[in-house]
């Protein structure tokens, strides 16, 4: 008796639809400033989770195009404003990749400033060039006309969408999902069946290349898969 073999990835329909998201955001000041790096470690343990959202996850939408130097805000200060290279490298060896909540991520900040400061006493209080503030993004999501039903046009969708919404699902998700991976990989696995193309996917690199790479990546490996 022959056995029903699975069509191909690009006949195989999804069990659900992807539907692609953008969004949109207003950033605010908040309260918190730091003129120095006693301050920027005040700062860290009072600012909001939005904050800390917004000078690490958000950066990587704001400066997708810069493909080298400081990952996050507090390192680019850190360099930038208080002359601290070594501190600056430090925190922009965070990889937001390894973080599924911002309670996770404000701790590492705090622990790497920390430790910084107990080896280095006397940049505590040394003035910086200029002030940090921290601020705060309220993020909207925005439905787009995009939707994917197989992996042709998911594909085709890639090419389409705006890299806000690129930035959505591949990096702002993480915190959503509360999983080491995106939207997009885990459409591909729980919904196509198609666990190494989502591994693929996952496993690029969002710090050495642009959002718009990133796009490009995802639709190379995509089309691999076709």
């Amino acid at each position: 008796m022959a056995t029903a073999q699975l069509p191909t990835p690009t006949l195989r329909w999804a069990r659900s639809p992807f539907y692609f998201y953008s969004s949109a955001t207003l950033i605010k000041i908040g309260r918190e400033k730091a003129t120095n790096l006693g301050e920027l470690l005040e700062g860290l343990r009072a600012c909001p989770d939005a904050s800390i959202f917004q000078h690490t996850f958000q950066t990587l939408r704001e400066h997708h195009f810069i493909r080298e130097g400081f990952s996050n805000d507090f390192g680019h200060w850190a360099f930038a404003a208080c002359n601290e290279v070594a501190l600056a490298e430090q925190l922009s060896a965070l990889d937001v990749r390894e973080f599924t909540t911002v309670k996770d991520l404000r701790e590492r900040l705090l622990s790497t400033v920390e430790n910084y400061l107990k080896k280095n006493p006397r940049s505590a209080d040394r003035p910086a060039f200029e002030p940090f503030y921290f601020c705060a993004a309220e993020a909207v999501m925005i439905p787009t006309p995009f939707v994917a039903r197989n992996l042709r046009e998911f594909a085709d969708a890639m090419a389409k969408v705006s890299l806000h919404s690129i930035h959505h699902h591949f990096i702002a998700a993480r915190l959503r999902l509360r999983l080491n991976s995106n939207d997009f990989s885990v459409w591909l696995e729980n919904e196509l069946d198609l666990g190494k193309l989502a591994d693929k996917v996952n496993s690029i690199d969002i710090y050495t290349s642009t959002l718009d790479d990133v796009r490009k990546s995802i639709i190379r490996v995509v089309e691999q898969g076709l």
